[in-house]
């Protein structure tokens, strides 16, 4: 019998850090179709923060070669390599990051993808004064991907209730690019299945 939680989704910012790995937030597969049916990516794709898969399964479904990891045993992907200490290179890297570590993923991001970097993060990332010194004077993003639709999180087992509250994006650093930073918002339906 599969165990159910009744929560509704929480607020990104008041979410419970995942530190022990038995619960997390699995990304609706809508939201990665409308990164990969928007983006075109060359080479692998390094889904280095995969859960259960729900991501890197739509990549396969795409035809792209992957490989997926996560620090925690979640029953998909290589386990117990920290993302933010690897020293590897590798054509693109696709993830949803933990909340808390974002600023880090994009770090290791971009010193560790051939390509492209892909990072879905809250649309508020664009603020602040530190990521503006530390990020996006220094690697501004190619494009900035934001969802015309909410994103639900909820915790893996919860029953699907209420409506999230928090703006999303898709943050792409392409290393070819040199321009300014575009912004493109995602076409409604992805999330009704209408696309």
């Amino acid at each position: 019998m599969t165990e159910h939680f009744v929560l509704a989704p929480q607020p990104t910012m008041k979410r419970v850090a995942d530190l022990d790995g038995p619960d997390f937030y699995p990304t609706p597969s809508w939201a990665t179709r409308a990164l990969v049916e928007n983006e075109q990516f060359e080479g692998m794709i390094w889904e280095c923060a995969c859960g259960d898969g729900a991501m890197a399964d739509v990549f396969l479904e795409k035809g792209y070669e992957v490989h997926a990891s996560d620090m925690y045993e979640r029953g998909y992907g290589q386990s117990g390599s920290d993302f933010l200490l690897q020293d590897v290179q590798v054509d693109n890297i696709v993830t949803n990051p933990p909340f808390h570590s974002a600023e880090d993923f994009v770090h290791a991001g971009l010193r560790q993808s051939k390509k492209k970097l892909a990072l879905l993060l809250r649309l508020a990332f664009l603020e602040s004064a530190g990521r503006q010194r530390t990020i996006f004077s220094e690697s501004p993003p190619s494009t900035v991907w934001i969802f015309s639709e909410r994103i639900t999180f909820y915790p893996k087992g919860a029953v699907r209730k209420g409506s999230g509250t928090t703006a999303y994006a898709w943050f792409v650093w392409d290393q070819e690019y040199s321009g300014p930073t575009q912004l493109k918002w995602l076409p409604v339906g992805y999330k009704s299945g209408a696309l």
